[in-house]
């Protein structure tokens, strides 16, 4: 994941694959009974946990885990999904980036240098991904708030500056969860917060490259095919000319203005709720924290953040998420109108269309030899419909917030980041193993241009639209060529034909 090459020169290349996760087996108030990951014990033996404790009483905790009471809480009370539905990593290295960012302006604000500094450490390895898959088991499935992930955070980065400094796990001392890794902060402004973090980072290194890729490869395709003359076709049916060259300089143009569409939901994307606290008031935060953070996740991440001019709004609502995953939804509308004509005018080979020889990647039937399929079409299109999905799901947590919080943030965030994420992956492997081997079947394209009756439209301007549509609908009736009808009917001659029905020449205004 690019994000963190900018983040961190270090990367954890284990927290850039799914992890495996905690899946509740039995739930008990004294301590879920856990089955790991592969790699750990089963059976908790006695050692193996320690005690830690939250406002609702003890709990016994994984002696080599990071996370602590209010973590494990949620895992006992949220079985749903599996590993496969845990929070995306995205959001969690953003977790990392505004704790350090926190920390960091907090020693303005009176928090121990030490404390912070050692918390800036422990949240260098969260941003990394080294913490990531043995430490932040929750599920998207928990409070609408994103409070426990926060608590989850909050605990991890606090467990670990506390081994860093060589105190004992859970003793919440020399660093508390709260009143140091949390200082200033509250779930209602720090979930948002690193929503946006998460989004806006990987829009800039996981989206934009795939969809600048498949842009700069329809457009070169363009200038590729810009004298190849074929027919068009509308409503599915034949049409004027126009050449293969203006057809996919259409499809580069809605890319195009897909990334602009994008880059037009930044600005509000940057937007960061951090300093609203609870409500929006900025209750037990300082004046300038908001500002003070906002500038470091600026340079912590190499994007121009800046504190949100209304945090009523930032708690509240969640209108960015909602126009970003609208941006994305016409960008999945974009290229499923592509990937399908690609697929169609490819069709065949030897009873379709048959206008463009797609790359042959792999055997296609199991049944009939020698069958290729447009897989890489039929792969973009599904992650169209899913995006398109994603949009509704979005739009509908998006309308859930009630007073003064939004309360559908997991939902949300988890959505935009697997439409980013699909849109990304998926435009770079259609770019590579579609649009650029595509070539163009001039025999074929040349065959249907003549055959058509649409260029009887080019007489309009000599014999009017009535005699015209006259010789046009004989032809087809006598399955006949256009010419041969017109001479026939004795409304024109050969010579006035071949002057008049010149397909180059109907190629734009006169």
């Amino acid at each position: 994941m690019n994000i963190l090459r900018r983040l961190l020169p270090n990367i954890n290349p284990a927290a850039l694959s799914l992890c495996n996760g905690i899946n509740i087996t039995k739930q008990n108030i004294n301590g879920s009974q856990i089955r790991y990951a592969s790699n750990e014990k089963k059976d908790q033996k006695k050692g193996d946990h320690r005690i830690e404790k939250d406002s609702f009483g003890e709990l016994k905790v994984p002696a080599d885990k990071y996370y602590g009471a209010q973590t494990l809480r949620s895992v006992m009370n949220f079985p749903i999904g599996g590993e496969f539905e845990r929070m995306p990593y995205p959001v969690i290295s953003a977790m990392g980036v505004l704790k350090k960012a926190a920390a960091l302006v907090n020693k303005d604000y009176g928090l121990d240098p030490k404390i912070a500094d050692t918390i800036a450490c422990a949240c260098d390895e969260v941003i990394s991904g080294k913490l990531y898959c043995d430490h932040f088991p929750l599920v998207i499935w928990q409070t609408g708030s994103g409070t426990q992930t926060n608590m989850n955070s909050n605990e991890v980065i606090s467990n670990r500056a506390i081994e860093i400094l060589g105190g004992k796990l859970g003793s919440k001392t020399p660093v508390h969860p709260n009143d140091h890794v949390n200082k200033g902060q509250s779930s209602n402004d720090t979930f948002p917060t690193a929503m946006h973090i998460a989004v806006a980072l990987e829009i800039e290194h996981t989206l934009m490259p795939g969809l600048k890729m498949l842009h700069d490869a329809l457009a070169c395709k363009s200038k590729e095919f810009k004298d190849i003359i074929k027919i068009g076709r509308t409503h599915t049916q034949d049409a004027v000319p126009l050449t293969l060259g203006q057809e996919f300089s259409g499809y580069a143009q809605q890319i195009c203005f897909g990334i602009d569409r994008v880059c037009d939901t930044l600005p509000r994307l940057r937007m960061l709720a951090l300093g609203g606290t609870a409500v929006g008031t900025g209750l037990n935060t300082n004046k300038g924290f908001a500002e003070k953070s906002a500038a470091k996740i600026s340079e912590l991440t190499g994007l121009p953040f800046t504190t949100a001019p209304n945090k009523f709004e930032a708690l509240a609502a969640r209108d960015a998420m909602v126009e970003v995953s609208g941006a994305l939804n016409v960008v999945a509308v974009s290229i499923n109108k592509i990937a399908n004509d690609i697929r169609f005018l490819g069709s065949g080979p030897r009873c379709g269309l048959g206008e463009l020889l797609l790359p042959e990647n792999e055997p296609g039937s199991s049944i009939m030899p020698g069958k290729i399929n447009p897989t890489q079409c039929e792969a973009i299109t599904m992650v169209a419909a899913q995006v398109m999905g994603n949009h509704v799901a979005v739009t509908i947590g998006g309308a859930n917030g009630h007073f003064e919080l939004n309360v559908f943030k997991p939902l949300i965030v988890s959505n935009v980041l697997r439409s980013i994420r699909l849109l990304g992956d998926s435009c770079t492997c259609f770019t590579k193993n579609c649009v650029n081997g595509i070539v163009a079947n001039k025999e074929r394209i040349n065959k249907l241009l003549h055959e058509s009756l649409m260029l009887v439209t080019a007489l309009n301007p000599h014999i009017g639209y009535d005699k015209a549509a006259q010789i046009a609908k004989t032809a087809h009736k006598e399955n006949s060529t256009l010419k041969k009808t017109a001479v026939k009917m004795n409304i024109l001659t050969e010579q006035q034909f071949d002057e008049w029905v010149k397909p180059e020449k109907m190629l734009g205004p006169k």
